[in-house]
């Protein structure tokens, strides 16, 4: 029999209440705590909760204070990437981040689902009165070279193409090409991205 992790992680139907489930949650987001508490100019503390909290983090990669990510250790960021304030990652499902990827403030890639009919969707209770629900999610995947602007909403099973350009205040409800200038919600494809808009640098 699968676990409740296995389940989520395949994006089928689990119980997030779920023992296991609930401790790595809360050991997340004792790190998330204590990250966000970390002075900036503390780099080697930083580096390290960092490093314990993901999956992994590239060689050259920042991230901004304050984030909150569910598990943490199922998402994975690339080298050289930079993350802005107020970062969420919600990774019931894998969450994969490539190289040179940069976050605008306020960003959220978001892996759950939840039923749509309300009498699936709702809370139930078991015998010794506590409650759990069924929930499930799809995986996000950021290629290589993207830029995600400010206060972007990248959706459950969402997988952006390198080098694409999402618009601040996104919402990314399905994939995009990769080498793209994207905007809106929901975000759709405005033209590709060519030699015009180099800058000479």
């Amino acid at each position: 029999m699968k676990s409740e992790q296995e389940k989520m992680l395949a994006g089928a139907l689990y119980d997030p209440s779920d023992k296991a489930l609930e401790a790595k949650r809360m050991r997340a987001h004792e790190l998330c705590r204590r990250i966000n508490a970390t002075p900036e100019t503390d780099t080697v503390t930083r580096n390290a909760l960092l490093q314990d909290l993901f999956g992994a983090v590239g060689e050259g990669t920042y991230i901004t204070g304050p984030l909150q990510v569910d598990y943490g250790e199922f998402t994975t960021i690339g080298e050289r990437c930079f993350v802005n304030f107020n970062f969420t990652v919600l990774d019931t499902c894998p969450v994969t981040i490539g190289n040179d990827v940069f976050f605008g403030p306020n960003c959220s890639l978001l892996t759950p689902l939840h039923p749509l009919l309300p009498g699936e969707r709702k809370l139930r209770r078991r015998a010794d009165g506590s409650y759990y629900d069924f929930e499930y999610g799809a995986p996000i995947t950021i290629g290589d070279g993207c830029w995600i602007a400010s206060d972007v909403k990248i959706l459950p099973g969402v997988t952006i193409g390198a080098g694409s350009v999402i618009g601040a205040g996104s919402v990314v409800t399905r994939d995009i090409p990769s080498g793209v200038l994207a905007a809106g919600n929901p975000c759709r494809v405005l033209r590709p991205l060519t030699e015009q808009d180099a800058m000479g640098i």
